[in-house]
């Protein structure tokens, strides 16, 4: 097959910053292409309109026009005519896209359109307790209800979305996935001698990087010489108007605790993996998330790891066999368990055996990318595209 994600963000040195989406469409991207199929990346929101390949892979950057009130829908009328050129050229035969502020919308295309639902703009507000935008919510739902098909990476978030938009679509939940050779342990760095919990993720309220610092007071008097890592991105704090989470964080922290506290900032993401290879256990504290990948590839790594029990947590996770699920607002008992997997070697290696059998069993790229074809080809045939 020919398949197009059409998305804001990828992780190569000539697309810019990713997040989670990039991220998963990579692992994804890169199984599809190993199994026969040809892969297109559409990617708006960049500085120019360029078009180069990489190991196989065609990137089309597209520059989104300016025009004060219309660029987003010039933007669209760019993007679909894009599409409509490949396809008649025979270079894509189906289109995917995520939920993010709906850019999916006014979109009409030749071929069939779907939608990954990895979290909307409307979706993480929501469990954010903040307003939305009503231009997103707007387009977010536009682009639900015209769709040909929608995936969900998690029953939490499909059942959530269709909720919040007082929709009753028809989804598919295919999890997002972890290239297992690209996250194969390095044996020698799954039990180093030190005392390393680390965060890699954006530094965000929604997050829980507001609870990390009171939870690691905790952590830090039972366990002076444990260091807490945060790697990832800084962000402006909305409900503060503050310029900096991390600035935030910083007077939260005992004086103690923050000396043993290494903000590290964004790192390349062919680097990230050494960074949780020499971790000896990850924390999530989040309150918003849909199916994390970065959940995902510390477990592929052999991590134990300490998340949130909230929504789409008990889809990853089997609390107590796999990692430990807690509310990110319990602080006492989330650093209790961090501390039970500090003290406790034969527990962490039991937590990191199961989780990396679980990747592999239920979150590995080639069965993920197998699942997405299956559904790819049955939405090709119901809406009569050939």
């Amino acid at each position: 097959m020919k398949i197009a994600f059409l998305t804001p963000e990828y992780p190569h040195e000539r697309i810019g910053h990713s997040g989670g989406i990039g991220t998963s469409i990579k692992h994804l991207a890169v199984a599809l292409q190993k199994q026969g199929h040809e892969v297109s990346l559409l990617i708006y929101g960049q500085e120019e309109d360029v078009t180069f390949s990489d190991n196989g892979i065609a990137f089309y950057k597209i520059k989104n026009p300016k025009l004060k009130g219309l660029s987003w829908f010039l933007t669209r009328k760019k993007i679909q005519k894009l599409i409509n050129r490949l396809h008649k050229a025979q270079k894509i035969d189906i289109v995917e896209a995520p939920d993010w502020t709906g850019i999916a919308s006014f979109i009409n295309i030749n071929c069939p359109l779907i939608i990954r639902e990895n979290g909307s703009d409307t979706y993480f507000c929501h469990l954010d307790h903040r307003p939305v935008k009503a231009i997103n919510r707007f387009h977010e739902k536009q682009a639900l209800k015209s769709v040909d098909g929608i995936i969900s990476v998690s029953q939490f978030t499909g059942e959530l979305t269709n909720k919040l938009f007082n929709l009753n679509k028809p989804f598919t939940v295919i999890p997002n996935a972890v290239n297992i050779e690209d996250f194969e342990p390095t044996e020698s760095l799954l039990e180093e001698k030190n005392q390393t919990i680390l965060y890699f993720g954006t530094l965000i309220r929604k997050k829980g990087l507001l609870e990390l610092p009171y939870i690691f007071n905790k952590v830090n008097e039972h366990y002076p010489e444990a260091t807490l890592i945060l790697v990832g991105k800084d962000s402006p704090d909305i409900k503060t108007q503050t310029q900096s989470t991390w600035q935030l964080m910083q007077p939260l922290f005992t004086e103690a605790a923050l000396k043993r506290v290494n903000y590290v900032g964004v790192v390349p993401y062919s680097k990230m993996r050494l960074h949780i290879e020499k971790a000896t256990l990850c924390v999530f504290p989040t309150f918003a998330e849909a199916l994390p990948v970065s959940w995902l590839e510390a477990m592929a790594l052999k991590k134990p790891i300490v998340a949130s029990n909230v929504g789409w947590a008990k889809e990853i996770v089997d609390d107590g066999e796999d990692g430990f699920l807690v509310h990110p607002e319990a602080h006492d008992r989330y650093a209790n368990k961090i501390n039970a997997l500090l003290e406790n070697a034969t527990l962490r290696d039991a937590f990191s055996i199961a989780a990396r059998k679980k990747i592999i069993s239920k979150f590995s790229s080639e069965i993920v990318a197998k699942q997405s074809v299956e559904f790819y080809k049955k939405t090709i045939d119901a809406n009569s595209f050939s």
